[in-house]
């Protein structure tokens, strides 16, 4: 912009246009650069939970168009949820650097916004952390996925988008998400549409290619898995009396019931790894690979793998020191309840500190179960089994078995710890009324 001005100046002084000639140039030359803003790489931030890779499923804007702060970007997806991109600027799209369906890393740049002013409101911002330091953020709420009460509707910018493109008053939609809040799929069946309408759009079935997979996180788990299997595991199995579980869990079952609540084995095992980390905490830990060191947790984020028809996700309970078996309950059937529908939200699938995997359900009894990083300890819970054992008195009697198998990241738990863990977890599900003293 210096040379051009230059250049015009120099051709308003030959040309006789005196100073007055070059003095509109100049203004010409200002008034034309202010037209033009700074251009900045709009870069996808981390979104927690050690994600690192996520893929473009859709894009709400296109080279050209104007956004605004807040507005949607465009939706990723990641092997844990679907998570919309909002924009942290005002200015026009110049650039999208990715097509649908591919991948893109964090910190990459997204697209490329033209600032209305050459001021980058971001610059203002504190100087990041070291990395060694830097502990792994949650996606700024604010800026990716930013979620807006207006009036009594609590409900996302991508779902307030599909409301106005189908002139839908979010008020009468029916919600079903946590805290009151409208789900895409809560709008889809409000307009009587058929959830695998958006899927096949964004998907085209390739039939001819019989290998691929049509569940929603096949492709992040693939490369999930692959990545928790480089962790060297140790694994510890047991068999635990649950006898008197399962009376228990039988005279409360009408309780529950009274509640609208299912009550399985799970939130029983859930409280009793809880009871069980407040001995051995060390277990309650994310791994921290670049300083060769644990971060151990205060909060019992207790991790549950959960089939649903999208695949295998792994949404967590928070804070389980603080529930009743009641609350725990209440959480695992509103959890159930969206894994059904595939729509479970961010929130509940990031922070898990602990994972359970409850192989029992379809059945089978011990295994090898794969550490969901940068957790460090999970365990597989077989069937219960109604099988023969001896007694104190030698003699022949059923009882109920239940088989698990905890692996654990064998760089940071020894086997010493994971046994003693068990132990104590042992003490609980064969006396579960010792984890309702207090609750």
């Amino acid at each position: 912009m210096a040379f051009a001005a230059l250049r015009l100046t120099r051709f308003a002084l030959g040309n006789g246009g005196g100073v007055s000639s070059a003095s509109r140039a100049a203004r010409l030359i200002s008034l034309t650069s202010l037209r033009h803003g700074k251009l900045v790489a709009y870069k996808l931030a981390d979104i927690g939970e050690g994600i690192r890779e996520v893929t473009v499923k859709e894009w709400f804007v296109k080279p050209g168009d104007k956004v605004s702060q807040f507005d949607d970007i465009c939706e990723v997806q990641s092997d844990k949820a679907s998570v919309t991109i909002t924009s942290r600027y005002d200015g026009v799209v110049k650039k999208l650097h990715y097509e649908i369906e591919q991948s893109c890393l964090v910190g990459d740049a997204l697209v490329d916004i033209e600032l209305e002013t050459n001021h980058d409101p971001t610059e203002n911002e504190s100087e990041k952390k070291s990395q060694q330091d830097e502990e792994p953020k949650k996606l700024d709420a604010a800026a990716e996925v930013a979620e807006w009460s207006i009036g009594k509707v609590l409900t996302t910018p991508a779902v307030r988008k599909i409301a106005r493109e189908n002139k839908v008053d979010l008020v009468k939609v029916q919600a079903t998400g946590r805290d009151g809040r409208v789900l895409k799929e809560d709008v889809l069946a409000y307009l009587g549409q058929i959830d695998r309408t958006a899927q096949s759009k964004a998907e085209p079935p390739k039939p001819q290619v019989a290998r691929t997979s049509e569940k929603k996180y096949a492709k992040h788990m693939w490369k999930s898995m692959t990545q928790s299997l480089t962790i060297p595991h140790f694994v510890y199995s047991d068999e635990y009396d649950v006898s008197k579980l399962v009376k228990l869990r039988a005279e409360l079952k009408e309780a529950f019931a009274k509640e609208s609540l299912s009550l399985s084995y799970m939130p029983f095992f859930v409280k009793a790894v809880s009871q069980s980390l407040q001995r051995y905490p060390e277990l309650n830990a994310w791994i921290d690979e670049k300083n060769e060191g644990l971060d151990i947790r205060k909060e019992h984020n207790i991790s549950l793998a959960m089939d649903t028809p999208g695949g295998l996700v792994v949404p967590n309970i928070k804070n389980v020191q603080d529930l009743s078996i009641l609350e725990i309950a209440k959480e695992l059937n509103r959890l159930q309840a969206l894994g059904k529908k595939a729509s479970i939200p961010l929130a509940d699938l990031t922070a898990g500190t602990f994972s359970l995997s409850n192989i029992g359900i379809v059945g089978g009894t011990y295994t090898k179960p794969v550490i969901l990083s940068p957790q460090v300890v999970i365990g597989a819970l077989g069937k219960i089994q109604r099988l023969p054992r001896f007694d104190e008195q030698d003699n022949v009697i059923a009882v109920n078995i239940l088989s698990v198998s905890w692996a654990a990241d064998h760089r940071v738990v020894d086997g010493v710890t994971m046994a003693k863990f068990s132990q104590l977890w042992k003490h609980y599900v064969e006396n579960p009324s010792h984890l309702l003293v207090g609750l």
